[in-house]
């Protein structure tokens, strides 16, 4: 039996496979399908959606002209740039946003609590007789 990272079944284990075997447990598997996406790819992913976001913004100023040229109604055109204002700070807003939780992922807020409630309840426990 070797050492390396990989089982006879193909799959990775945890630990050392010889000793698991002798131990009658089978190697514990890691499931890569949960892993977060690396920072390279979520950046990539900001970068996208900060790009698509400012890219609409000069279309929407030539579509502000062309609007004003063929209804010569300034309204138009004026509510189409107004539109386009706060695009820069939706992109920038977006672009650095985290990606969404994952299902069961607890907040760090609420995880620094429940850590705090734990951390009270074992020291009441010690502090009693």
């Amino acid at each position: 039996m070797s050492k390396n990272s990989h089982s006879s079944d193909g799959g990775f284990f945890t630990g050392d496979e010889a000793a698991a075997r002798a131990y009658g447990v089978a190697p514990k598997a890691f499931l890569i399908t949960g892993a977060p996406e690396s920072f390279e790819q979520q950046q990539r992913a900001r970068i996208r959606k900060y790009s698509i976001l400012m890219s609409i913004r000069i279309p929407a100023l030539i579509l502000a002209a062309l609007a004003y040229m063929a209804t010569d109604n300034g309204l138009i055109a004026l509510a189409i740039i107004a539109i386009s204002i706060p695009l820069p700070w939706i992109a920038v807003l977006i672009a650095n946003d985290r990606p969404p939780r994952q299902k069961g992922e607890m907040s760090e807020y609420l995880a620094r609590r429940e850590a705090r409630a734990q951390q009270r309840a074992l020291q009441e426990k010690i502090m009693k007789p």
